[in-house]
C-alpha cells in the first residue's frame, strides 16, 4: 500500500513541478547574488544570506531559510490537503475502501507518502542550494569553512552534521503543516479547501507572532520555532529553542494525526 501511494504521488507531474518551483526561487536568488555581488547586511534578510558571497557553500543553509517561511509550507499543504480529499473528489475513495484495505492502513500509507515528499523537498533544496552556491559564488578556504553565528570557526565536519540536523529539523517542522492539512483533508471532499484551511491556520500563526498583544500565545504557535535550525550554527549550540520547537511540533503532529485518524475511521464515505 505504501509503495502504491509513493508511486502515485511521485508519478504525478505536479509533484515534480512543486519540487522544481521550490528550488527555483533559491536558485534565482543565488544567480542575482553572483551577478551583483550585493548581499544583505548581517541580520537582514534570510539567515546566512549575508555570508554566502564569501562562501558559496553556505547557500545550502540560506536556501532553506528562503523557502521555509512560505513556499515550503504551501507545497506541503497542497500535497497533504490532496491526500484524502483528492480521492474523494475524484470519486475513487470508496472504491479504495471496498478492497480489503483498512482505513487506518490507507491513512498511514498516505502519511508515509507525505513524509517522503517533505523529506525529498527539503533535501533537494539543500543539495541544489549547495551546488549552485558552490559553482556561482565559490568556496572559502577549507580552514575557514564557516564562521559560526557566535564568531568561532566551524570545521567542515561540524558544518556537515549540523546541516543534516537542520534538514531533519526543518522536515519535522513541516510535518505540523502536513498533519493539519491531512486532518482537514479527511473532513472535506475539496482538496483546495483543505489546503487553504491549513494555510490560513499558518498565516494566522505567523501574524500573531508579530503582534505584541499576542505574546502569551506566541510560545505555543506552530510557526514559532521554525527558524530555530539557525541555532544549530551557534558555538556552542543553543539547544533551548531547538528542543522547544521539536516538542511543540510533536504535540501538534500527534494531536492532529489522532484527530485525522478518528475522523477518517468514523466518517461515512460516499464518494
Amino acid at each position: 500500500m505504501i509503495r502504491v501511494e509513493l508511486t502515485k504521488l511521485f508519478g504525478r507531474r505536479r509533484t515534480w513541478v512543486a519540487i522544481g518551483l521550490l528550488n527555483l526561487l533559491p536558485t534565482l536568488v543565488c544567480v542575482l547574488l553572483a551577478w551583483t555581488r550585493i548581499a544583505p547586511r548581517p541580520g537582514q534578510g534570510p539567515a546566512f544570506l549575508s555570508a554566502v558571497i564569501a562562501n558559496g557553500s553556505l547557500f545550502a543553509i540560506a536556501a532553506l531559510a528562503i523557502v521555509l517561511p512560505l513556499f515550503l509550507p504551501i507545497a506541503v499543504a497542497v500535497v497533504a490537503g490532496d491526500a484524502v480529499a483528492g480521492e474523494a473528489q475524484a470519486g475513487t475513495l470508496r472504491y479504495l475502501l471496498v478492497r480489503p484495505v483498512g482505513r487506518t492502513r490507507l491513512l498511514v500509507a498516505k502519511l508515509v507518502a507525505i513524509v517522503v515528499f517533505v523529506l525529498v523537498g527539503v533535501v533537494s533544496v539543500t543539495l541544489i542550494g549547495f551546488v549552485v552556491g558552490h559553482f556561482l559564488l565559490g568556496d572559502a578556504p577549507l580552514s575557514q569553512a564557516m564562521v559560526s553565528i557566535s564568531g568561532s570557526v566551524l570545521t567542515p565536519g561540524q558544518v556537515a552534521w549540523r546541516t543534516v540536523a537542520a534538514v531533519l529539523l526543518v522536515t519535522f517542522s513541516m510535518l505540523g503543516v502536513a498533519a493539519m492539512a491531512l486532518f482537514l483533508s479527511t473532513t472535506t471532499d475539496s482538496p483546495l479547501s483543505a489546503t487553504l484551511g491549513a494555510l490560513a491556520f499558518l498565516i494566522g500563526s505567523s501574524l500573531l507572532l508579530t503582534i505584541d498583544a499576542a505574546q502569551p500565545l506566541q510560545p505555543y504557535l506552530p510557526t514559532r520555532y521554525w527558524l530555530s535550525f539557525v541555532d544549530l550554527y551557534r558555538d556552542p549550540i543553543l539547544w533551548s529553542n531547538v528542543s522547544r520547537g521539536i516538542a511543540l511540533q510533536a504535540v501538534y503532529v500527534g494531536v492532529l494525526l489522532l484527530a485525522a485518524w478518528a475522523n477518517f475511521t468514523t466518517r461515512d464515505v460516499t464518494s
